[in-house]
């Protein structure tokens, strides 16, 4: 088996339907896509790059990144993924880490690799532009525990780990997503925030259309430049993380549009509400999962009754909808673990392993690190990060209920360095102490009040945490 196959597969049952639109409006079909893979694949190979090899990667997502992507896995080697959110500091972690034997890269990030110390010493360089002579369109068959990628951690939670996908593990992934991307609307095309999806999007045969703004700054994306692409492309569903969500509220999205899809992190019940409200007939789906298990499941949110509703808003958590076929769920003091085919089973580093693996028998569980429950139709909620609880308060349960207060703007929960938990809150600071009442019926917390709450640099979706805590003092 090869992860590619279904791609491959594609590229021959419709060779002219357009796989993918980049940035600059350039498109290219399945079958052309195919055989500049192939050709890519020749030009590598005649490089020495082989099976096994670790190729660091340096292109920013566009049709060579992924025409390169497929080159390396026609010829068996590993790519190797920076962690996004970490910029150069990343790129520099990733390459110390793998230690790869080639850098494909753009020549602007090639320019710059030669001035770091972690880069310039890789000895082999290779181009998404290169061009060989193809001796056929396939690919060797792999054994499914043969590694294809290695990727990173967001490292929210301490330095990032370096994780290895398998054949055989992004397989599995590919075929725990097909219900969830997959269509028997026909042909799909998707705008795709996450340019690791891309992969799984043209896995099942749709077209993927590269996003035109700066998907490091997703809290700032133009909602009429959303409209605009997705009416020049005839877009028919969106993925894009729950910050776009939110700034796509009430815009005028074409009708050729059915659905939005949203992960990364939470997507709250005012949020969603209000999205629905707004966007009449089209669909809103949310995915939980992480780097180390996607997806564990998701929730097509239109389906949700008002009860639902009025659970999540008073602070009974998010819900993600039934896991998917492929996971198992067991639960310890509240923190989720996941078991799976589609689940990463350990790091290119053993000994990290520890942190969030739970070994039992032939079982390897992954610890979420997220607290949560099934309710009694088998459905997954979400309370919110293990570490961030404290005496049965959650981030979620708080977070939920006060993002509905007066005034409002923005909610996170956190632990302090003592132990104890604070409430940070940003609005109108008016109507502050209407906010201290409402806290009463909730628990014992500190109180917090910013201008702005501060969100992960990785999709702008998560507060984070760790910048709020460090400027923060309890007040005596």
């Amino acid at each position: 088996m090869n992860l590619i196959q279904d791609f491959l597969l594609a590229a021959q049952d419709h060779p002219d339907r357009r796989a993918i639109i980049d940035r600059s409006g350039v498109v290219i079909s399945y079958g052309d896509l195919d055989k500049r893979s192939a050709r890519l694949a020749a030009a590598f190979a005649s490089k020495g790059i082989g099976r096994g090899d670790r190729v660091l990667v340096g292109a920013f997502p566009g049709l060579g990144l992924y025409a390169g992507l497929a080159a390396l896995w026609r010829l068996g080697a590993v790519a190797v993924f920076p962690e996004p959110a970490m910029g150069l500091a990343g790129f520099r972690h990733a390459a110390a880490v793998t230690e790869p034997v080639a850098l494909l890269a753009s020549w602007k990030i090639g320019l710059l690799a030669r001035l770091l110390p972690e880069t310039r010493r890789i000895p082999i360089r290779l181009s998404p532009d290169a061009d060989g002579s193809s001796s056929g369109d396939g690919c060797e068959p792999r054994d499914p525990s043969e590694p294809a990628l290695i990727s990173f951690t967001s490292g929210s939670t301490g330095a990032p780990k370096a994780i290895v996908r398998t054949h055989g593990l992004m397989r599995a992934q590919h075929s725990a997503l097909a219900p969830l991307i997959a269509s028997d609307r026909g042909e799909e095309t998707d705008i795709v925030a996450f340019p690791a999806f891309v992969l799984t999007c043209i896995g099942h045969g749709s077209t993927a259309v590269m996003p035109t703004w700066n998907l490091k700054r997703h809290d700032k994306m133009p909602a009429a430049e959303v409209v605009r692409l997705a009416e020049e492309t005839v877009a028919t569903r969106l993925l894009v993380p729950p910050v776009s969500v939110d700034r796509l509220i009430g815009a005028p999205l074409p009708g050729s549009v059915h659905r939005v899809m949203t992960g990364g992190g939470p997507l709250y019940p005012d949020v969603a509400r209000r999205f629905l409200s707004g966007q009449p007939g089209k669909g809103l789906t949310v995915v939980y999962g992480s780097t180390e298990a996607e997806p564990v499941s998701y929730s097509r949110l239109e389906d949700l009754s008002e009860r639902d509703w009025e659970a999540s808003a008073s602070g009974k958590g998010l819900p993600v909808g039934k896991p998917v076929k492929e996971a198992a769920l067991k639960f310890i003091d509240d923190e989720i673990l996941v078991s799976g085919p589609h689940v990463n089973r350990g790091y290119l580093d053993p000994s990290r392993d520890k942190e969030t693996k739970l070994v039992d028998g032939a079982t390897v569980w992954h610890r979420t690190g997220d607290a949560g429950y099934l309710d009694d139709d088998g459905r997954l909620w979400l309370l919110g990060r293990k570490e961030a609880a404290s005496n049965g308060l959650f981030a979620f349960s708080l977070e939920t209920a006060a993002r509905l207060w007066p005034g409002v703007t923005g909610a996170a929960f956190a632990v302090d360095r003592s132990g104890e938990p604070v409430l940070f809150l940003s609005g109108d600071v008016q109507k502050q102490s209407l906010w201290h009442e409402r806290a009463k019926d909730l628990g014992s917390f500190d109180i917090q009040v910013l201008t702005q709450i501060p969100m992960d640099r990785r999709h702008r979706s998560k507060p984070d945490t760790k910048q709020l805590l460090s400027r923060y003092r309890r007040v005596s």
